[in-house]
């Protein structure tokens, strides 16, 4: 038992040795010690318009989520609460292309306080860390746990047996006889994976089904003039490549669903059926796997 000792723990609030501004450092170095994955740092201390200073923004590389981190010492307050919520709204608004979460990071986090911030969490995406500090062998080792952690957003099927059924007058009436056949189209495509599948409508997609079960690995919605589709496939510079190069009117990609949203027109679904198909397959396998 001689190799194991009981640390002393410290509160950064009081201490003489470490302040805000050096924590600040150890995670700008070395930001996986958060527990948030492998992400780096994107700027510290970046200047709010007219709200101050965000303490650490940091990225996920592989992806396009950004992270908005206010960090305090001691308990956590109704300020630090409102400070981390205003300057995440302010950077997803300042640049929307990105998916953005709030991280609180306090030394101690009181029940009170968990039991306010948790009631943002499903409204606005946010994590709370706890910090805590010890002193083992004349050295400060720091610990950060994850109290409270986002709360995902169901996918677009995890909600299919509450789901608001419609028809397909229903999306008649919202799109068009036009923008409908186009959506036929695409059906008889994805008929050539299996024969089995059908839309589902639903009256905020119109979804995939095989024998009356989901499988959502595309969605359609259908507008006057055109069709918008989403297929189900993680973000990569060759899916981008094969958009970019089969000059396919991209949307945007949906970070939480994983999906690729594009605009298709008659002219895509006549003379783009090769990528079309590339698409539906590598939508189908992902959605399986």
């Amino acid at each position: 038992m001689s190799n194991i000792i009981t640390p002393d723990k410290l509160s950064l609030s009081k201490s003489h040795i470490i302040n805000e501004a050096i924590i600040q450092d150890v995670i700008a170095e070395n930001p996986s010690i958060l527990g948030l994955g492998d992400i780096i740092l994107r700027d510290k201390e970046r200047l709010q318009p007219k709200a101050g200073r965000l303490d650490l923004l940091l990225q996920d590389p592989d992806s396009s989520r950004r992270y908005e981190v206010e960090l305090q010492l001691g308990k956590c307050d109704e300020s630090h609460i409102v400070r981390t919520i205003e300057y995440w709204d302010i950077e997803r608004k300042r640049y929307p292309q990105y998916d953005h979460c709030a991280v609180i990071i306090a030394e101690d986090i009181t029940s009170r306080f968990l039991n306010v911030i948790s009631l943002f969490n499903g409204h606005i995406p946010l994590i709370a860390i706890q910090m805590n500090a010890f002193e083992v062998e004349g050295k400060i080792a720091l610990v950060f746990t994850k109290v409270l952690d986002e709360l995902p957003l169901g996918l677009v099927d995890d909600d299919e047996d509450v789901a608001l059924q419609a028809d397909r007058g229903y999306w008649l009436a919202k799109g068009s006889e036009y923008s409908m056949e186009l959506a036929d189209k695409l059906l008889v495509y994805i008929k050539e994976l299996d024969a089995a599948y059908e839309f589902n409508y639903n009256k905020s997609y119109i979804g995939m089904a095989v024998a009356g079960k989901a499988r959502n690995f595309i969605v359609v919605r259908a507008k006057k003039k055109a069709i918008n589709v989403e297929f189900k496939l993680p973000k990569t510079s060759e899916y981008d490549a094969l958009l970019e190069e089969s000059d396919i009117d991209v949307v945007s990609y949906r970070i939480r669903w994983k999906r690729y949203k594009v605009k298709l027109s008659l002219e895509d679904l006549t003379d783009k059926k090769e990528v079309l198909l590339r698409l539906l397959k590598d939508s189908e396998n992902y959605f399986n796997a």
